[in-house]
């Protein structure tokens, strides 16, 4: 799961394994496996860069 910003200022999480498309428009539109879409205030580098701290600490834990 990611953190991200709408653009009322609420904070939510998102599950990062479900996002199949970022755009630009010039909001970041994250779009997810089941085609809903969410506007967000990140850039597209910002939540990129989340996704992959998202993968690193999941594939980190000791076992």
């Amino acid at each position: 799961m990611i953190k991200v910003t709408r653009l009322n200022g609420k904070e939510f999480v998102i599950n990062a394994e479900l996002i199949q498309f970022l755009e630009e428009t010039p909001d970041t539109v994250i779009t997810l496996l089941n085609h809903e879409k969410v506007v967000v205030k990140e850039s597209v580098d910002e939540v990129i860069r989340r996704v992959i701290d998202y993968a690193r600490g999941i594939r980190c834990f000791p076992t």
